[in-house]
């Protein structure tokens, strides 16, 4: 099958808008193992130098959990972590919190439904580091929450070593998350991000510095961090509201308002719904 024919059946796993905000939300799409497994195999029978890395995390794989088990496997291990050791523990994860595998589905998804550049499902699982990092975040959220804060702390250090993504174990984030490019992410330990928000790169969810305790932003459903974008402070952007790109926000957002600028203020609001979903990062006429 021809690559260009993939795009149609990919945009029809595009994940509705969901009703509920926190990381576990409604059920992730469904068939998003049958997209996966349809492109790695146009890919391993089109293209001999990805063959062997097609079949060795997806098609060999019995289901979407044990590709993502493969993948992050081999992404975390390193020379003192053999691969095996990590596969054993992200396996367990996995089988534990089926919570971490439905999410990935989710964010798969939602990367087919608003990255225009992306081709077929197979494509992100392999090369994209945003939705690899995330992945990874998510086994490192579920050794927190478990007590196992070493080797939590651990996949957090892999993730930024590997991916240049760094994101606490401790912050929880949603289904539906895209992290666009991802280069230079940084999510602190007492930020939380809701479900089908959109993140580009060089975004900051940080503290002022001044505080001990609660002292990072809570990002809720439907937000769109344009890049570079930095928000300090135990602050809240409001559902499906927009954050400008290089802007530094310090003061809550209300929901579906558009904030740009240094120190960023309200330019405008949404029109669209969930700008996360529609990732139009345009501001009013006279603030871009």
């Amino acid at each position: 099958m021809p690559l260009e024919q993939l795009k149609p059946f990919t945009l029809a796993l595009a994940s509705p808008p969901r009703g509920e905000e926190g990381p576990r939300g409604p059920a992730a799409p469904t068939d998003v193992w049958q997209a996966l497994t349809d492109h790695a195999a146009h890919i391993a029978a089109t293209e001999p130098l990805l063959a062997a890395l097609a079949r060795h995390w997806i098609l060999s794989k019995p289901d979407f959990a044990a590709a993502l088990g493969a993948m992050l496997a081999d992404k975390a291990a390193c020379e003192m972590t053999p691969r095996d050791t990590v596969a054993d523990l992200v396996a367990e994860a996995v089988t534990f919190d089926p919570e971490i595998a439905a999410a990935a589905r989710a964010d798969l998804a939602a990367i087919l439904a608003r990255d225009p550049a992306v081709k077929g499902a197979a494509h992100p699982f392999l090369f994209f580091k945003g939705f690899q990092a995330l992945q990874m975040h998510r086994i490192a959220h579920h050794l927190w929450t478990v007590g196992r804060h070493d080797a939590a702390l651990f996949f957090q250090s892999r993730g930024a070593e590997v991916f240049a993504i760094d994101i606490h174990p401790a912050a929880p984030i949603g289904r539906g998350v895209m992290l666009d490019h991802g280069t230079g992410l940084v999510v602190g330990e007492t930020a939380s991000i809701g479900n089908d928000v959109s993140i580009l790169q060089k975004v900051t969810l940080g503290g002022t510095g001044k505080e001990s305790g609660d002292r990072h932003p809570k990002v809720r459903d439907g937000v769109l961090l344009s890049a570079g974008a930095i928000v300090l402070g135990n602050i809240e952007i409001g559902r499906n509201a927009k954050v400008g790109a290089g802007s530094v926000v310090l003061h809550d957002v209300p929901p579906c308002a558009t904030v740009a600028g240094v120190p960023a203020r309200i330019v405008g609001w949404c029109k669209e719904g969930a700008p996360a979903l529609s990732m139009d990062h345009e501001l009013p006429e006279g603030h871009g």
